[in-house]
C-alpha cells in the first residue's frame, strides 16, 4: 500500500483518487477551493459532456496537441470504460449528435456527485499546495558494459531523475508526506472555479519545461461592427471556415453565435484551437449561411423568393432567407438601396447576394481571454512525463494528470476523457 497525495480535486484528481483507493492505497486529496470540482459544473453549458462514444483510435484524431502521448492511457481506459464507470456510479447516460455523451438528467452536478462518491474513501483536505518537497538522489553507479563499446560510436546513457518528490508543503504551512504526489490542478481557464495555474509552478520547481499556456476552445474577438449589431443571434447548420492568411485551416458545419465582442458557440470554440501566432499571421472566418445549397441553387432560390415578394423592399425580400436581426445588416453590407423593390434587383445584384450568403466574412482580431476559455492549451511538456504511468522524468514520485499537461483536444467530451484516462493511468501503475 502506497501513501498517495493528490493536488487538486477536479475531474482528474477525483478520478485518480477513486481509482487509487480501489487499488488499496491510502489517498489524501488537497483542494484549495471550498467546493471541489467546480469546473465540471460549467462544462457542456452546465450539462457536462462527460466523454465521446468513439473508439480510442477515432478519439486520437480529435486530439489537437500531442495525441501520441495518450496512446497507452487511452488504450487502457477508453471512452467505453468511462461510460461503464459512471453508469456503475448510478449515472444514466445518453449519446447525442457527434457521439457526445451527457447524463440523461442534463445536469453537470450529477457527474460531480458521482466523482465525489467514487473518491469518498479518500481524505479530502482543504488546503493548497505551495511547494514540492524534493530531495536529491545519489548519482547512479555506472555498470561495466557487457559488450565493449565502439569507441567511434559510444552509447550515450540517458540520465535518470536527479530528484525524488516526497510530498508537498501546503499554503497553510503544513507538510504532507507521500510516496506518490499527483499534480492534477488543471490549467488557468475559468479561474473562478479554482484553475489558477498552481500546478505549473509546482512542475517548474522540479525542473519541468512549461509550454506557454494560452486559451483554447475560446470565443473569438472581432472588431467587425456587424457582430455587435447581431449580438445574440444564434445560427444553426452553418459552415464556418477559418483562414490563416489565405489558407483554410478549419472547416466544419454546426452552430455558432454572434456576440457584442465577436463570435462564439461550438463551431467558434473548435475553430479557435487552430489559431497559431496571431502576431505572425492574419486570420478571418467565412460563414456559409446556406451550406446545403450550391451557389447556383441559392441563386435559383433567391430568384423564386424575389418573384413571390416582388413588391417588397430589399430587406423584406430577405424574410425567407435570413433571420430578422441579420436582414438589415445584410442589406447594408450588400450595398443596395434599401428602398429597392425585389422585382428591381438585377441578376448581378443577386449574384452579389449569393456571394455574401455563402461567404459572410468576419475578421478575427484576438482570442478571448483565459478567464472564459473552456480549456488551456500548453502546460507541462509531455516529453518529460512517462506516457504509461504519468510519472515525471525529472523527479521520482511526482506525477501529472489532466489539463496541467500539454495535451488538449477539440470540443465533444474529449478533454474530460483525457483527464479521466491520464488519472487512471497514474492510479493503475503505482
Amino acid at each position: 500500500m502506497a501513501k498517495v497525495l493528490i493536488v487538486g480535486a477536479g475531474a482528474a484528481g477525483l478520478m485518480a483518487a477513486g481509482a487509487a483507493v480501489r487499488q488499496g492505497h491510502q489517498v489524501t486529496v488537497l483542494e484549495h477551493m471550498d467546493k471541489p470540482a467546480q469546473k465540471i459544473l460549467v462544462t457542456g453549458k452546465g450539462r457536462c459532456n462527460v466523454t465521446n462514444d468513439c473508439t480510442a483510435e477515432e478519439f486520437l484524431h480529435h486530439v489537437r496537441t500531442n495525441p501520441r502521448f495518450l496512446f497507452s492511457s487511452l488504450g487502457a481506459f477508453p471512452p467505453a470504460k468511462t461510460m461503464e464507470l459512471f453508469e456503475s456510479l448510478g449515472v444514466e447516460l445518453k449519446v447525442e449528435r457527434g457521439r457526445r455523451v451527457f447524463p440523461v438528467s442534463d445536469k453537470a452536478e450529477e457527474i460531480r456527485q458521482a466523482l465525489l462518491r467514487y473518491a469518498q474513501d479518500a481524505e479530502l483536505v482543504h488546503d493548497g499546495a505551495r511547494k514540492l518537497l524534493l530531495e536529491e538522489l545519489p548519482p547512479e553507479a555506472e555498470e561495466a558494459p557487457a559488450v565493449p563499446e565502439n569507441p567511434r560510436h559510444p552509447k550515450k546513457k540517458k540520465a535518470g531523475p536527479a530528484l525524488r518528490c516526497i510530498g508537498v508543503r501546503g499554503t497553510s504551512g503544513r507538510e504532507y508526506r507521500a510516496d506518490a504526489v499527483l499534480v492534477a490542478t488543471g490549467g488557468v481557464s475559468y479561474p473562478t472555479t479554482g484553475s489558477t495555474g498552481d500546478g505549473y509552478k509546482l512542475a517548474q520547481q522540479a525542473g519541468h519545461t512549461l509550454i506557454e499556456p494560452v486559451p483554447s476552445l475560446v470565443s473569438l474577438v472581432s472588431h467587425d461592427a456587424d457582430c455587435k449589431k447581431m449580438m445574440g443571434l444564434a445560427l444553426k447548420n452553418v459552415t464556418l471556415t477559418l483562414f490563416e492568411d489565405s489558407k483554410a485551416i478549419f472547416d466544419e458545419q454546426g452552430e455558432m453565435l454572434f456576440t457584442h465582442f465577436g463570435i462564439s458557440g461550438p463551431l467558434t470554440l473548435s475553430a479557435s484551437s487552430h489559431l497559431g501566432d496571431m502576431k505572425k499571421h492574419k486570420y478571418h472566418a467565412e460563414i456559409d449561411l446556406k451550406p446545403a445549397l450550391s451557389e447556383e441553387q441559392l441563386y435559383d432560390r433567391i430568384t423564386r423568393d424575389f418573384a413571390l415578394l416582388a413588391n417588397h423592399a430589399a430587406q423584406g425580400a430577405l424574410v425567407k432567407l435570413l433571420p430578422s436581426s441579420m436582414q438589415p445588416v445584410m442589406v447594408a453590407r450588400w450595398g443596395i438601396d434599401p428602398a429597392t423593390k425585389a422585382n428591381q434587383i438585377t441578376r448581378e445584384q443577386k449574384r452579389e447576394l449569393v456571394q455574401l450568403i455563402k461567404h459572410w466574412r468576419v475578421s478575427i482580431d484576438a482570442r478571448g481571454d483565459l478567464a472564459h476559455a473552456v480549456i488551456t492549451s500548453g502546460g507541462v511538456s509531455v516529453r518529460e512525463v512517462d506516457p504509461k504511468t504519468m510519472q515525471s522524468k525529472k523527479a521520482l514520485g511526482l506525477y501529472f494528470a489532466g489539463e496541467v499537461l500539454d495535451v488538449d483536444a477539440y470540443t465533444g467530451g474529449y478533454n474530460l476523457q483525457i483527464a479521466f484516462c491520464t488519472a487512471q493511468a497514474f492510479a493503475n501503475n503505482l
